[in-house]
């Protein structure tokens, strides 16, 4: 069944194929349906989803190369099947957003939005190390065409070419590191893999060309550069695909994969994760701080957030890793909405500088309600989803390094500095009318995409529990499999 979850946007995407570029129609209309049926379908896997049972469910085998004992073997536990109903979720937003944004090359946007919700699918329930590197790869190759067809400015194709070239030399050493093991044990099968045992210094060497990949994909400082320049020159919808689901890539890897095949390596460099992930967090929220373009705002912010994540990941106890699985989830909402109210402001004034805007609470009252909301939610505010993730994380944290508890903390309070500027800055005082095109508020199609993203920052934040049953023991199995 998770093959046909794989497939249904492929499907789609076969479709559209064979539809006239001049009928535009039609190929949205297939795109946007075909994302909503997977959507729908992806529902049917949480709903049966058993949240007592440790071991991978829905599981498949298909034999690829028996010879060489390559299988494409799929599977989710708690960990992996809210991310894959991220994904499904978001797709059909990204397809909305080009609705009537994207004028040229319709056909082609709405394919590459297919061809990569299909292979994000793949990369959340793969289980077989080397064609989960296929599909984590080509993930690059849609995200490539996405941010240099259809990005805003000139800057684009240097941009795109940076996302490219760091993402792909960081995983060229996984990829020697997944053949090394493949050669070592014969197989690239996770569970058989998770039976196994490295002895030491081999498990240092393959931790650290897992990391190279996964530490960019996040991205950790110093490999984060490639991001703000993406998130600039990508349309809307890129950024927030990038931002919702992309950035969760390399935490996924980090629990899937770091974790409980190098627990011993693991162990040994969590002081150099932690050191790194605090100085990003700090970093990030002062560099936010001076930036002058939104968009380079939220992605600056988004860097913090997810070296909060790696924070949790390697405080390897209870607390600290649903934290970070939490704050994944919550960052993939929150964050997409922030760039899904930049992308208001954008298409009516076009300028996406701070210093055009001010008092917009004047002309557009239901946006800055909006914006208030996923700005409170983007500072970890009581009552949002962050809140729990982050204090989730703190607390795992504490148990096991209070210092790096301590200064990753300020990052809150950076965050609370920065969010709450920008929003007085853009929403508040006098009227800068000469910059204004457009007095118009957020019509029935923005409203309607906002409020599920709403909807979710309050419901997750209050509720919680809803996500914390179901990957509670997914997490105690991963803790298990990862105590050296």
């Amino acid at each position: 069944m998770l093959s046909q979850l794989i497939l249904t946007p492929l499907i789609g995407s076969i479709l559209i194929l064979f539809v006239e570029s001049s009928n535009v129609y039609l190929s949205r209309n297939i795109a946007l349906w075909t994302s909503l049926i997977t959507f729908v379908y992806s529902t049917f896997f949480v709903v049966n989803f058993d949240k007592f049972s440790s071991q991978f469910q829905f599981v498949e085998k298909i034999s690829w190369l028996p010879e060489t004992n390559f299988n494409f073997y799929l599977g989710i536990d708690g960990i992996s099947i809210f991310l894959i109903l991220l994904t499904t979720f978001l797709i059909p937003i990204c397809i909305m957003l080009g609705w009537s944004s994207i004028k040229h090359n319709v056909k082609e946007y709405m394919l590459a939005y297919l061809v990569l919700e299909s292979l994000l699918i793949g990369v959340f329930c793969i289980l077989d190390l080397l064609i989960f590197y296929l599909a984590f790869e080509a993930v690059l190759i849609p995200m490539f065409i996405i941010i240099g067809v259809w990005g805003s400015r000139e800057r684009k194709i240097r941009a795109v070419y940076q996302f490219f070239i760091y993402t792909l030399l960081g995983s060229v050493f996984m990829l020697l590191a997944i053949l090394y093991i493949y050669f070592t044990v014969g197989t690239t099968d996770i569970q058989v893999l998770f039976t196994k045992s490295f002895d030491i210094d081999c498990q240092l060497i393959l931790w650290l060309a897992f990391f190279a990949s996964f530490a960019v994909k996040i991205p950790m400082v110093p490999f984060h550069i490639w991001l703000p320049e993406a998130h600039v020159e990508a349309p809307t919808s890129g950024s927030v695909i990038l931002a919702g689901v992309l950035l969760k890539l390399g935490g996924y890897g980090f629990l899937r994969f770091s974790l409980p095949l190098f627990p011993e390596a693991s162990s040994f460099f969590t002081p150099l994760v932690l050191t790194m992930s605090v100085i990003a967090v700090i970093y990030a929220s002062l560099t936010t701080i001076r930036q002058l373009d939104l968009k380079k705002i939220i992605a600056y912010s988004s860097v913090a957030h997810m070296n909060f994540v790696t924070l949790g990941i390697f405080s390897m106890n209870l607390q600290g890793i649903e934290g970070s699985i939490l704050l994944m989830l919550s960052h993939g909402v929150v964050s997409s909405a922030l760039f899904l109210c930049v992308g208001v402001v954008y298409d009516r004034h076009h300028t996406r500088l701070v210093k055009y805007y001010s008092g917009l609470v004047h002309t557009m009252p239901l946006f800055v309600a909006a914006f208030l909301l996923f700005t409170l939610a983007n500072i970890s505010l009581p009552g949002t989803s962050s809140f729990i993730g982050e204090f989730l994380v703190l607390a795992g944290l504490f148990q096991i390094n209070t210092l790096a508890c301590f200064l990753s903390a300020t990052g809150m309070v950076l965050g609370g500095a920065y969010s709450l500027w920008l929003c007085n800055r853009i929403c508040f005082g006098n009227l800068k009318t000469y910059s204004i095109r457009v007095f118009q508020d957020i019509n029935r199609r923005e409203a309607f995409i906002l409020l599920p993203f709403a909807f979710l920052t309050i419901f997750l934040g209050i509720y919680p529990e809803v996500l914390l049953d179901v990957m509670h023991v997914s997490v105690t199995n991963l803790i298990i499999q990862s105590s050296v």
